[in-house]
């Protein structure tokens, strides 16, 4: 559990300081480190004692940021990894087996979904999927086969909500892993493993990074699972580098007061366009206006930086948005401190079929916009321009 406030440990939870009593962490850019003798040598590699080797295997830096991930999330242990997706792959690949069944929500990530249908089954894993907004599918597609539920809340693109600790009675009661992908809320906003969940996944990519500088990702949980997921890991190479993860560690340290500014930012973006003529439908979690607003005012501290936008007439409308946006970037990322505008059936989901992206939510017309740290009246202007050019 978290024992100080969480912007203290963000900013106060460091390694060792060297001989040189830096004040700051410094940048260890090694692959690997030396032994006093054959012994401690033979000892290390059969982790007899507790310390670096290789930097595939762990470094300073990123244990730093691990341990920092795990503070905040209230787990036991974690791993990080060269990017989110690395995360997802190597969580599910170290855990299944051929013959193992996953139950996922519907509304996920693009390139989850297709590690679920494209690449699983080659190996004899299947995955059923569930309808977010009806959890009463989930009991039913449970087998005898199945090891873990799977489920993004808020959701990539939708922005819609799932009740975390509904998920964890479900998974208890059938002894299942509940694996969470927190990366939307961030740990300052939502600990699922309270609720819960076995594992939590992020993509250290976004807000975590929230400057979009680095790639990276981290699993944290269960000390037995993440053991497991290390051990996979150490011989399949996905690690995270020292330097992302020293970049990724002073991130961390400001996380609290930037997620605070961009969900200020996002609530207003999000009142302004819940009035706009030119607008058909928003969804964000602290618009008492989304599907699941007492959920995520039970599960969330803050909505979060990512707004789900309908613009009236489709799909032309919404592209006619996008490029008279002069501010706003237009970029498959989000986080980041600048508003990033993307179309998700045309980009991030765009692998799935037609009726795929509708199953998931995603309209033809649908916008997802991650509000930044610029002014919230700049960027009501450039929204507000694009909207009625």
């Amino acid at each position: 559990m978290i024992d100080k406030n969480f912007e203290t440990e963000a900013i106060r939870n460091q390694m060792e300081r060297s001989n040189f009593q830096e004040h700051s962490t410094p940048l260890y850019l090694t692959s690997s480190f030396v032994f006093e003798d054959a012994e401690e040598m033979r000892a290390s590699f059969s982790e007899e004692n507790d310390r670096n080797i290789y930097s595939r295997f762990s470094n300073p830096n990123t244990t730093e940021f691990t341990e920092k991930v795990v503070k905040m999330e209230g787990a036991e242990a974690g791993y990080a990894f060269a990017t989110g997706m690395a995360a997802v792959f190597s969580t599910f690949a170290a855990l299944l087996s051929s013959g193992d069944h996953i139950v996922s929500a519907r509304s996920v990530f693009g390139s989850t979904h297709t590690l679920f249908t494209k690449y699983f089954p080659k190996w004899n894993i299947e995955t059923s999927y569930f309808n977010i907004n009806n959890p009463d599918e989930i009991e039913p597609l449970i087998k005898p086969s199945t090891k873990i539920l799977y489920a993004e809340s808020p959701t990539n693109p939708g922005i819609d909500i799932i009740d975390l600790a509904l998920l964890g009675k479900i998974a208890k009661k059938h002894n299942l892993l509940l694996v969470i992908d927190n990366c939307f809320a961030t740990p300052y906003i939502q600990q699922p493993i309270k609720f819960g969940a076995d594992l939590v996944i992020h993509s250290a990519t976004k807000l975590m990074d929230g400057q979009g500088r680095v790639l990276g990702g981290v699993v944290v949980g269960k000390a037995e699972l993440v053991r497991e997921i290390y051990l996979f890991s150490r011989n399949t190479g996905p690690a995270l580098s020292p330097f992302n993860a020293w970049v990724l560690s002073k991130s961390l340290e400001t996380l609290a007061v930037r997620v605070e500014k961009h969900c200020e930012n996002a609530l207003k973006v999000a009142e302004f366009l819940e009035s706009h003529q030119k607008i058909e439908k928003v969804k964000y979690p602290f618009l008492s206006s989304h599907p699941q607003y007492a959920i995520a005012k039970k599960q969330m501290k803050l909505g979060g930086n990512i707004i789900a936008v309908e613009v009236k007439g489709g799909l032309e409308a919404g592209k006619n948005f996008l490029n008279a946006l002069k501010m706003c970037s237009l970029s498959a990322n989000l986080g980041d401190t600048r508003t990033i505008v993307t179309h998700p059936a045309s980009t991030t989901h765009s692998k799935l079929s037609s009726e795929e992206q509708l199953a998931a939510g995603i309209t033809p017309g649908l916008v997802r916009i991650s509000v930044g740290l610029e002014h919230v009246s700049d960027i009501i202007q450039d929204i507000n321009d694009a909207l009625i050019s």
